[in-house]
């Protein structure tokens, strides 16, 4: 069943860039990189391989397209067969109609690349309404790097479409690919989600004959601007396992060695980045700003479904639209050992993180850790800032966070019935008018409230925080004064963590909350 279907089913109806400079220097959110100074036809040092050349304003597809001076002029000649070693590079300042969508594989050590040559902008293939503008196809062992894609055709509710699409069909393991500088925008496919999607730059593995999966990708350093529907995302028709009985498929075959990383994404119509069946995926260094802007589903800024062990780090997420779903952040369905940690959640009208398992499946062992939300809200029951809803999850751990809201109407913690979930070590502050914790469920252990309560909570420290500023807008803004009662108020955990969201070590006992200097600011 699609995950829209599923999440529908089960849900109870309802009754400023970059991760902050404050952050030490190994926290900080990279930019993009800068181009390259050589010259981009130069070989890497013991590259094989032949280079060919693409120029759709001058070239000639009876030109040799193996020289700077000879070039092919269309991306049907160029979507040939490449072998191991190959490039193939575009002109910068040139612009492409078509479908970019080679054959062939290569290595990780003799990889086949697709970049950029000559000066000016990062040369443009517009799909003009295609399935992609570039879309690998049963291929592996690919690298792109320095493109500028759109995919834009008439408006539509049936046509995928895609900027940047890398498929494997009942092919088995495809290995190695690199996703990087590439920049997608103005994609206008239909509102898909699972299987094979609409969005931005997206791995799908289809097919029900061969167990298939990706190992080895990363994509990172570059920008998906005003796409529908996903951002970045992967997906699989390879999703059964104990800890989701009904997926689909035959077997589990999780996506390997997946790291999204220091990518912008802005404007997404429904998720802004979804890992979907993968093991060990690091997602980190990301910036998204709105998401969930046109699609008429469920979707959140980052998150996995059906994945274990996921790390996101450092990553900041705003402008969610809407309030079906619209977090931040998701623990969702399948979703065992992941960990949300050092991320910036802030003005997100689904508020900061959701805590939603699948109906039949197992979600256990989660971490939400040392991250900061700063006026998200949630004002649609029964969610709040951090929502508790579909089925019970087991083990999930909330602790060493700072939550604090502006906004008036909403609860800053909403749980409808499922358990699992326990709070300890938090800073919790809701408006002026005051935000409620409505959760007669979950565990609440030695969290500091103020302007909202949870008298289930024996240990609780209920008093002012004394931020560095009273209305806080930024993580700066939440650290502690001297003399904040949260300072040292915290029961030690043990979880090898040594550092705080802003690069402080965590002394013993620990603050609560998010900032862990040892005597406040």
């Amino acid at each position: 069943m699609p995950i829209s279907q599923i999440r529908t089913t089960i849900r109870t109806k309802p009754a400023a860039m970059a991760v902050t400079a404050l952050m030490a220097t190994s926290l900080t959110v990279a930019g993009p990189l800068p181009a390259p100074t050589a010259a981009a036809h130069d070989k890497p040092h013991g590259q094989s391989g032949t280079t060919y050349y693409v120029d759709c304003r001058s070239g000639s597809d009876t030109s040799s397209g193996t020289s700077a001076g000879r070039p092919w002029r269309s991306l049907a000649k160029a979507s040939r067969t490449y072998e191991p070693g190959d490039r193939l590079l575009l002109r910068r300042g040139t612009s492409c109609t078509g479908v970019l969508a080679p054959t062939g594989s290569g290595t990780a050590a003799l990889p086949i690349s697709v970049d950029a040559y000559g000066k000016g902008a990062k040369p443009r293939i517009d799909g003009a309404g295609a399935r992609a503008a570039v879309l690998l196809l049963n291929v592996e062992g690919w690298e792109l790097r320095n493109l500028d894609l759109s995919n834009t055709g008439a408006p539509t509710t049936t046509d995928r479409r895609a900027g940047l699409l890398v498929r494997l069909t009942d092919h088995g393991v495809g290995r190695h690919y690199v996703v990087d500088g590439v920049d997608v925008h103005d994609v206008n496919g239909a509102d898909f989600k699972d299987p094979d999607p609409s969005g931005g730059i997206l791995f799908s593995v289809t097919g029900s004959a061969v167990p298939t999966r990706f190992d080895g990708v990363r994509i990172e350093d570059s920008t998906v601007r005003h796409v529908d529907r996903t951002g970045i995302g992967t997906s699989s028709t390879w999703g059964r396992r104990p800890e989701h009985p009904n997926g689909p498929g035959t077997s589990w075959e999780a996506i390997t060695g997946l790291r999204v990383q220091r990518n912008q994404v802005y404007d997404v119509g429904g998720d802004g980045i979804v890992v979907q069946t993968a093991k060990g995926a690091l997602v980190e260094h990301n910036y998204v700003n709105g998401f969930n802007m046109r699609s008429a589903g469920y979707n959140a800024g980052i998150w996995a479904w059906n994945s274990d062990d996921v790390l996101y780090q450092y990553n900041e997420v705003t402008g969610g639209h809407g309030t079906l779903d619209s977090m931040a952040y998701d623990i969702d369905g399948g979703n065992n050992r992941n960990v949300y940690q050092y991320n910036y959640s802030h003005d997100n009208q689904g508020g900061f993180l959701l805590v939603c398992n699948g109906s039949g499946m197992t979600t256990h062992g989660n971490r939400v850790r040392h991250n900061i939300s700063v006026n998200d809200r949630n004002t649609m029951a029964p969610y709040g800032v951090i929502s508790v809803v579909c089925a019970a999850t087991t083990d999930t751990q909330v602790y060493g966070n700072t939550v604090v809201t502006d906004q008036p109407g909403t609860a800053l913690i909403s749980n409808n019935g499922p358990t699992g979930v326990t709070f300890r070590n938090n800073v919790l502050v809701g408006a002026a008018e005051g935000s409620p914790v409505n959760d007669t469920v979950s565990a609440y252990e030695n969290n500091l409230y103020w302007r909202t309560a949870q008298p289930r909570d024996t240990s609780a420290v209920t008093a002012d925080p004394m931020f560095l500023s009273a209305s806080p807008t930024a993580p700066a803004d939440v650290r502690l004064r001297p003399g904040s009662p949260a300072l040292g108020a915290g029961l030690p955990i043990t979880d090898g963590v040594t550092r705080d969201y802003f690069g402080n070590r965590i002394p013993t006992p620990p603050n609560l909350g998010a900032d862990q200097a040892r005597n406040g600011r």
